[in-house]
């Protein structure tokens, strides 16, 4: 494991059930809110310190999602995207990268072909049983609680 995570140049994820714990305030005007993890964001800082850069791609339109992106400096943000594989072969091109240098993050079915792509995969411990089933690791904590974060340290500890 140690080996593959050191290869691993791009953190790739999804943000609902994964940087949130599935919720969202919701008013007449639409979405409003949605709870991110200072945590996780350290995750983020911290990985970028050992040379592995964070990418978000996600299928909603959220004006809270790049506003946090934009807080963390993130190098890739995909909002509104529906064909995650795509998303990331486009990355993968952009940035001539390979698949083993791929890392990805995801909870729910939506993530199961980008989890088929990338070299080293995880998923928070509340995921869909059909994601839990094909990831290379299950966090111990659930999405938005800080998942992210350790599936970053997970990478952090392998650069090391």
């Amino acid at each position: 494991m140690t080996t593959q995570l050191s290869k691993i140049k791009l953190l790739l994820t999804d943000v609902d059930g994964v940087l949130t714990d599935t919720g969202v305030y919701y008013s007449e005007r639409g979405e409003e809110l949605k709870r991110f993890s200072i945590r996780d964001g350290m995750g983020v800082e911290r990985l970028r310190h050992v040379g592995v850069e964070t990418g978000i791609i996600t299928g909603e339109l959220s004006g809270s999602v790049a506003k946090r992106a934009e807080k963390l400096k993130i190098s890739e943000l995909h909002l509104g995207i529906k064909e995650k594989v795509a998303c990331i072969e486009s990355i993968m091109a952009a940035r001539n990268l390979k698949a083993d240098e791929l890392a990805y993050i995801g909870d729910d079915v939506n993530d199961l072909g980008a989890i088929a792509l990338c070299g080293f995969t995880a998923c928070p411990a509340d995921a869909m049983p059909q994601v839990k089933a094909v990831v290379d690791f299950i966090c111990t904590k659930e999405g938005g609680n800080g998942a992210f974060r350790e599936f970053a340290e997970l990478i952090i500890g392998a650069k090391a």
